[in-house]
């Protein structure tokens, strides 16, 4: 992200770190994990490359044909057409001519196939004509066409695959082209987290007063299984001391990471800082972003921490903001760019300077191709729907102090993030 998306220092309220800094300073304080695992690529898709993968063969590893067609000596059908050549055989994907192409002769060849000796070119059937023994190529051709070369694709001795490189199923295939049926993958970080709060009821139980139901950490859980972590699920945690200690003990020790959504905010019943501070160091714990103002970051014993705010969109926001970037970078994969695009407004968007926000809108394009978007509706960190409903994040900036309905806007996508 820019840093005028991103806000700049001198826009960011006093005692609140502005994000820019904020992201700066987990870079420097998250390590990548060290562990390797080999494993099947079967089971590689979404895991993070931990060696350099280097081609042993070419590919493809013969010439072959990119037609359906004729091979044939380029020499011959280089002049004006018609060329009446004598067919002496077929060559097929696995079942090659088995033989060399003499002076006026074709074989007949499917695509992929290999390209008899002999023979450099390939006619398309569509400009042939089959008269019994014989094929008559239509018009004028250049040696060489539609012949897909040895090393064309990937060479002997290339590396194809750096480390760092998130698998996808493109390069499942590769490994696959190569003869590679196994790699080195990087450890996947072990994240622990729970909720805190003596109103959170587990879904299907019924609710009393004051109560709702934990959406956190479902929420949590699908961003996290997305990404590809290890999961500790430890539930909800009720808001005492002695038992928000007993949790992050358990979780430090199991954990590379610990994710906790409520309990950063400065409330008499909020014990995760006050407890990160006696077991732990905190990094810092209030950013100038919105919502997700009390985002707590720091170390216990091991492993990182991350205090999300109590708010569902809170939670979310600041995740992908903030704590899918560490956890990439903790799995050992390259930086992603920052997907930012322009779209104009179609709805006034209100903001007072001071914290950059990420508002919820649904990015689209109008009759006449343009890209535009629309607010989601109410923007209050407890509105869930604000994100089940949106594809972006519209990024007002810091000093902002507004956007009229028609202006541009900077949107960030969810694809990619979600």
């Amino acid at each position: 992200m820019t840093r005028d998306a991103c806000g700049c220092d001198s826009h960011a309220p006093k005692g609140l770190l502005p994000v820019d800094e904020a992201r700066r300073r987990i870079v420097d304080l998250v390590t990548p994990v060290t562990t390797r695992e080999r494993v099947s690529i079967h089971e590689a898709l979404g895991r993070i490359l931990a060696e350099e993968v280097v081609s042993t063969i070419d590919v493809p590893p013969f010439p072959n044909s990119a037609m359906d067609g004729y091979a044939v000596r380029g020499e011959e059908v280089s002049g004006a057409g018609p060329h009446t050549l004598r067919v002496v055989g077929r060559s097929f994907a696995g079942a090659p001519f088995d033989g060399e192409l003499g002076p006026g002769e074709a074989v007949r060849i499917m695509t992929g196939a290999p390209v008899p000796a002999g023979s450099d070119t390939v006619v398309m059937q569509e400009r042939t004509r089959r008269e019994g023994e014989t094929v008559v190529i239509e018009g004028s051709h250049a040696s060489g066409e539609n012949v897909r070369h040895p090393g064309e694709d990937m060479s002997r001795g290339e590396t194809v695959l750096e480390p760092g490189c998130e698998l996808l199923p493109a390069h499942l295939g590769l490994l696959a082209t190569i003869g590679l049926p196994e790699v080195w993958v990087w450890r996947r970080p072990r994240v622990a987290f729970f909720s805190t709060g003596d109103e959170l009821k587990g879904v299907g139980e019924p609710l009393g007063p004051g109560e709702i139901h934990d959406s956190n950490r479902y929420t949590l859980f699908g961003m996290l299984r997305r990404l590809g972590v290890e999961l500790v699920d430890m539930g909800v945690i009720p808001d005492e001391r002695d038992a928000v200690r007993r949790a992050f003990a358990e979780a430090a020790a199991c954990a590379d990471v610990v994710i906790t959504s409520g309990g950063v905010s400065v409330g008499e019943a909020d014990f995760v800082k006050e407890t990160l501070d006696e077991l732990g160091e905190v990094e810092f714990w209030k950013v100038a972003v919105k919502p997700g103002k009390p985002l707590a970051v720091g170390r216990i014993g091991d492993a990182f921490f991350f205090g999300l705010p109590g708010n569902p969109v809170s939670v979310m926001a600041t995740f992908y903001q903030f704590t899918r970037p560490a956890l990439r970078q903790m799995m050992g994969a390259a930086p992603e760019p920052e997907i930012l695009l322009q779209a104009r407004s179609l709805d006034p968007i209100r903001h007072h300077p001071g914290r950059l926000e990420f508002q919820r809108g649904v990015l689209s394009r109008n009759e006449g191709g343009e890209l535009v978007v629309r607010s989601t509706g109410l923007q209050g960190s407890h509105v869930l729907t604000s994100m089940a409903r949106a594809n972006c994040f519209i990024v007002i900036p810091a000093e902002s102090g507004g956007i009229a309905a028609g202006e541009k806007v900077q949107v960030q996508p969810f694809a990619g993030l979600v």
